[in-house]
């Protein structure tokens, strides 16, 4: 069995008793509830889409939507239980996201409800008789704080947040305005009623801390942070039933018109049952809405009333009024004007203004049609264009009908025009875009937008091809199928105006500096153009003659200048063809003869309302005449009562005189006698006090007397004391001074002894580099050899490196050429990328060109791929080049970073430089700021000394008055109160505990790091100690091996005489004339390669030796500069003659 499916499709009904049943979820879809759901409508394209209610729900009766429209909250009955659904209007379809419905108060039903700024926090209102204000932090079901608004069970109608500050909230009702903040988990009343108590209906927030509010008998009362600042009542102007269907405003136009329901809505019956029979006829504001220039409010059946801020005061005024219009289609035309207006809604733009009636009617009112910034007419005649901010109305100039509203620019348009047939306009703004138009189908054919650029003026080509766009960034524009053909500079200066000729021959050119420029068209590839000094500002607007015969042209200057148009003879320019005229005859003679009399008649009738007014204003004056008279009498009398009222309270007030002397009279008697008792009690306590100061005085000087002989015995027993010290240190001086004499004396006897080991090994040393001098020269002349060899084979490298330079760069420019093809035809690649996802996002707008797009896209991709193949192939050309490359560029990197190395190093003296000239500049800065105090310092001395001498006249002054207490008790105070005040004592105080602490805290600061500091040179002098003792001890070593060395060298010595002696080389010879040394040359045989190794090898050691004794010295040169270190007087260093005779005794 198959089941059947029903789906909601459109719904017609509004349920006007809810609270708050109407607003924007943007700038053309409403919400509203209609049945058991809330219905999102779309204003211009007429869909709905629904958001059901909850399961058994027994109706709405309250709804609220956040600041950031994303959440919808809904308050139901739900089986006779209250529940709050928060819908997220974000997603498609809209989801719940909480459900309020576990409470922990009593509650019947929730009235009204409103989301705070940032949409984390719900406030409801509950019905009476509880009346409680619930404050929620909604996405945790949790109660933040509640209280109760009421206890005399009045009904609460709106509850609303400070749309700056969620701590804030309001809540009117009948005898209720309550203004509350949220602090400490609890919500507490600003504000208290004073006055009498109104039926306040509705409230809005016009600002961050002032609220308008509306009551039942007509009133808007201003307050301004719980305080009334403003008051007015709203009149009702009642109209004759011929001038009423004139008066009312035709702006309004009826959304959607529901049939009336039976049952009364509970809250507009509450709001009827609360007026009282004189109160039928007052206006009554049942509704308020908040918008940037002021506010819009319900005044009375179908009556809406348009509040702006006055500027320079912080009022309002009535600045227009909106009436309902008659439904010439219902049953009771009449009647329609005569509904409620229980709601109000701006929408986000404040264009429109939507209203929902008692009757279950939405009316839109829209607000900006006012302000046409720009008008043109088309070629024909038969249409005209308004623009209103960024949409451009297109209206019949027969019947004023809006035939279409072309909507596309997000920034204002700045001109618009309309092609040859008037089939086409093209529009141009501030957002940089340029647009045509296709009036047929109200769709943009063309686009180019240029985000850079803000367009002045734009006009189009005779044949309608060619867009011609001026604007901000000085070039004018050749624009044909949405591209930028040419730009041709304006020469720093910006283009504001531009026209074309009708016969297509010639352009002219307004620019900001109001000079206008003639030019031939089509446009020459060079700057031809003549100037003309024109207007003292910038054009805004210019116009040619159907004719090409004059040119016209205004400028911010508020000029309208005309021009002759000529060629280069002088001659005017000649048409392209002759205008007709037309053979009909328009008016016949009759007519034009009925006319004429009909406007005799109405001048005799014109002339006969004259003569009736003037009589009428003629009685209207007898009429004033005799009541200002009437006025006149009657102030004269009230002034003569004045008058006698005057007389009396002038007896009055002397009588009040005299009993006003009487009483100071007896209050001096009063305070003479109050001085003289106080003088007496005065006295007696001053005599009291001498005697005891007298008292004090005996005790003070036995007390000194005591206190002076303490001091003698104290004197007596410090002497001795410091004459035992003394003898006891002056023995210790002299034990350590013979000691220093001692340790001096050893000190010098090392010093003789390390000056003759010195002397020693410089005379050895001198002698082996000799011998070295003359082995080393000989290697250099061979070095010298060799390198004139390389420096010829490194000649004909460099010729082979010159040559391969050549090959690398001309193969690097090569590179770089095909690179830039390679950047250029990438950049073709994402131009057409953003032109396909432009395409895809208008696809809507775009039906009938999507064929020609594609067919361009499959072009395109077919280059692409053409592209990626020369890619490939010039991939692997940069790849072999990139293998005989690699080995020059590694010689390149390498010299690369021993020029980076010379840079950091040049940028590290750079820095430093740098760092020196910061610091002398704060070192100058400090120094100013230092003369800055001490001038202050000086000045303030300056004043104090000043304040002194004036306080030691005053004082001077003073004690003239010794003898009178009274006075002296008045001048002291006078001085206490001129020199002393409160806040210098309280400053003096501070100032000194602040010094206090500062000198306390700077102390331990500088005793830290003088205990830091002594720990360091304790702990850098054992470690110098330890180095020196380290150092002598490797001295000590080197000397060892040094004279072992020597011994070797005898040994071999030694050795090599005896090897000559057995081959009989030396029999003529002595072995007491031997030389030390025997050259190569004497030498035949084995035994000159043997001696040549072994004095190579001596050399080298000696060499190490020497290098390795003069780092020592160094060392020790280092060691004895530093402060506090002494060498030991320990060690010493074995004699190197002593080290010499042992190696000879050893040899023999």
């Amino acid at each position: 069995m198959s089941t059947v499916v029903a789906q909601s499709l459109h719904v017609f009904g509004l349920r006007s008793h809810v609270a708050n049943n109407i607003f924007f979820f943007d700038e053309q879809i409403i919400i509203f509830p209609s049945g058991n759901h809330c219905v999102k409508y779309n204003v211009d394209q007429k869909w709905q889409k629904f958001i059901p209610g909850s399961d058994k729900s027994q109706g709405m009766l309250a709804l609220s939507i956040s600041p950031n429209r994303r959440y919808l909250a809904i308050s139901e009955t739900v089986q006779e239980k209250p529940i709050i659904t928060i819908y997220e209007l974000s997603s498609i379809p809209c989801r719940k996201r909480k459900i309020l419905n576990n409470f922990d108060f009593p509650v019947q039903r929730f009235i009204s409800m409103a989301f705070s700024p940032d949409s984390k926090y719900l406030l409801t209102q509950t019905s009476p008789p509880e009346s409680n204000l619930v404050y929620w932090l909604w996405e945790k079901q949790k109660v933040m704080a509640m209280i109760r608004t009421d206890s005399q069970n009045n009904a609460a109608y709106q509850v609303s947040f400070n749309p700056q500050d969620n701590t804030q909230v309001c809540v009117t009702g009948n005898g209720m305005f309550k203004l509350l903040r949220f602090a400490e988990g609890t919500l507490k009343q600003t504000n208290f009623q004073r006055g009498e108590s109104h039926n306040y209906l509705a409230h809005a927030w016009v600002s961050e801390d002032k609220i308008i509010v509306g009551t039942d008998t007509g009133r808007l009362f201003l307050f301004e942070s719980g305080d009334q600042r403003w008051e007015t009542s709203i009149m009702v102007k009642e109209t004759s039933s011929e001038t009423k269907n004139l008066e009312k405003i035709q702006e309004s136009e009826s959304l959607i018109e529901f049939p009336t329901i039976s049952s009364p809505a509970p809250s507009y019956e509450q709001v009827m049952l609360a007026r009282s029979l004189s109160q039928l006829t007052m206006p009554q504001v049942f509704a308020i809405a908040a918008y940037s220039k002021g506010f819009a409010c319900s005044a009375g059946p179908g009556r809406v009333l348009l509040f702006e801020k006055m500027e320079e005061k912080d009022f309002y005024r009535e600045s227009r009024e909106i009436r309902i219009p008659v439904d010439p289609q219902s049953n009771e035309p009449s009647q329609s004007d005569k509904q409620d207006i229980l709601c109000l809604c701006f929408s986000p733009s404040e264009e429109t203004l939507v209203a929902s009636t008692s009757k279950n009617q939405l009316y839109s009112i829209t607000m900006s049609l006012t302000e046409i910034s720009k008008c043109s007419f088309s070629n024909g005649g038969h249409l005209f264009a308004a623009v209103n901010g960024n949409v451009i109305h297109i209206f019949t100039t027969t019947s004023l009908e809006n035939v279409s509203n072309l909507k596309g620019h997000t920034g204002k348009v700045r001109s618009i025009v309309w092609n040859a047939d008037d089939s086409k306009l093209i529009s141009c703004g501030t957002d940089g875009a340029v647009y045509e138009w296709n009036l047929s189908s109200g769709k943009r054919e063309t686009e180019c937008v240029l985000k850079s650029c803000s367009y002045n003026c734009v006009t189009v080509s005779p044949d309608s091809k060619i867009i011609f766009a001026v604007g901000s960034d000085q070039t004018l524009k050749e624009i044909a199928d949405s591209s930028v053909l040419r730009e041709i500079s304006a020469i720093d200066v910006i283009y504001t105006a531009i026209v074309i000729s009708h016969s297509g021959r010639m352009m002219f050119v307004g620019t900001s500096v109001g000079t206008i420029r003639a030019m031939k068209y089509p446009l020459p590839l060079q700057k031809e153009f003549n100037e003309y000094q024109a207007h003292a500002g910038p054009i805004t607007k210019m116009s040619l003659t159907f004719d090409d015969q004059f040119l016209l042209t205004v400028a911010e200057d508020g000029c309208l200048f005309t021009w002759k148009v000529f060629d280069k003879d002088g001659r005017g320019i000649k048409r392209e063809r002759e205008v007709g005229f037309a053979e009909e005859v328009l008016v016949t003679k009759t007519d034009m003869e009925e006319k004429a009399q009909i406007m005799l008649e109405l001048k005799t009738r014109v002339e006969e309302l004259k003569m009736e007014n003037e009589y009428q204003l003629r009685l209207k004056d007898m009429n004033y005449s005799e009541k200002i008279k009437e006025l006149t009498d009657k102030f004269l009398q009230e002034m003569e009562s004045l008058k006698t009222k005057n007389q009396v309270l002038r007896t009055e007030k002397e009588k009040q005189d005299v009993s006003h002397r009487e009483r100071i009279e007896d209050l001096l008697d009063k305070q003479s006698r109050e001085l003289q008792d106080l003088e007496c009690c005065n006295n007696q306590k001053l005599l009291l006090e001498y005697e005891k100061y007298q008292e004090l005085q005996l005790k003070s000087q036995r007390m000194q007397e005591e206190y002076e002989k303490q001091l003698r015995d104290n004197d007596e027993t410090k002497s001795q004391a410091l004459e035992e010290l003394t003898e006891f240190y002056e023995a210790k001086l002299q034990e350590k001074t013979t000691l220093l004499e001692e340790a001096q004396e050893d000190v010098r006897q090392q010093l003789r002894e390390f000056e003759e080991t010195k002397k020693q090994i410089e005379e050895d040393e001198d002698r082996e580099i000799q011998d070295i001098k003359t082995k080393y020269e000989k290697k250099l002349r061979d070095e010298k050899e060799s390198n004139l060899r390389l420096k010829g084979e490194t000649g004909i490298m460099r010729k082979k490196f010159s040559s391969l330079q050549k090959e690398i760069e001309e193969r690097t420019n090569d590179i770089e050429v095909l690179k830039g093809e390679q950047v250029k035809l990438q950049g073709v690649i994402k131009s057409l990328e953003k032109d396909i996802l432009g395409l895809k996002r208008e696809i809507q707008e775009r039906d009938e060109t999507i064929q020609d797009k594609e067919k361009r896209i499959y072009d395109l991709k077919k280059k692409n791929q053409e592209l990626e193949k020369f890619k490939f192939v010039l991939d692997y050309k940069i790849k072999e080049l990139k293998k005989q490359i690699e080995p020059r560029e590694n010689e390149i990197k390498v010299m690369k970073e021993q020029i980076q190395e010379m840079e950091a190093e040049l940028e590290r003296f750079h820095k430093q430089n740098t760092q020196l000239e910061l610091n002398i500049a704060e070192l100058w800065q400090k120094l100013r700021a230092t003369d800055q105090e001490m001038h202050r310092e000086r000045q303030k001395e300056r004043d104090l000394e000043a304040l002194v001498r004036r306080f030691k006249t005053d004082l001077h002054n003073c004690v003239a008055y010794i003898q009178e207490p009274r006075l002296l008790k008045e001048k002291v105070r006078a001085l206490f109160e001129k020199y002393v005040q409160r806040a210098d004592m309280v400053e003096i105080a501070g100032l000194n505990t602040d010094l206090q602490q500062e000198y306390a805290r700077q102390r331990e600061h500088l005793e830290r790091n003088l205990a830091t500091l002594k720990k360091k040179v304790v702990k850098e002098s054992e470690l110098h100690r330890t180095d020196y003792v380290r150092i002598m001890q490797e001295n000590v070593s080197l000397i060892k091996e040094i004279n072992e060395l020597r011994r070797e060298l005898k040994f071999t010595r030694s050795q090599v005489y005896d090897l000559e002696a057995a081959l009989k080389l030396t029999k003529k010879l002595r072995p007491q004339d031997v030389p030390e040394t025997v050259s190569s040359e004497d030498m035949p045989g084995i035994a000159p390669t043997m001696r040549l190794n072994e004095q190579e090898e001596t050399g080298r050691i000696i060499e190490m030796q020497r290098l390795e004794i003069q780092r020592l010295r160094d060392q020790i040169q280092e060691q004895e500069q530093v402060p506090g270190f002494h060498p030991l007087a320990g060690i010493r260093l074995p004699s190197l003659v002593q080290s010499e005779v042992d190696t000879e005794v050893q040899t023999n």
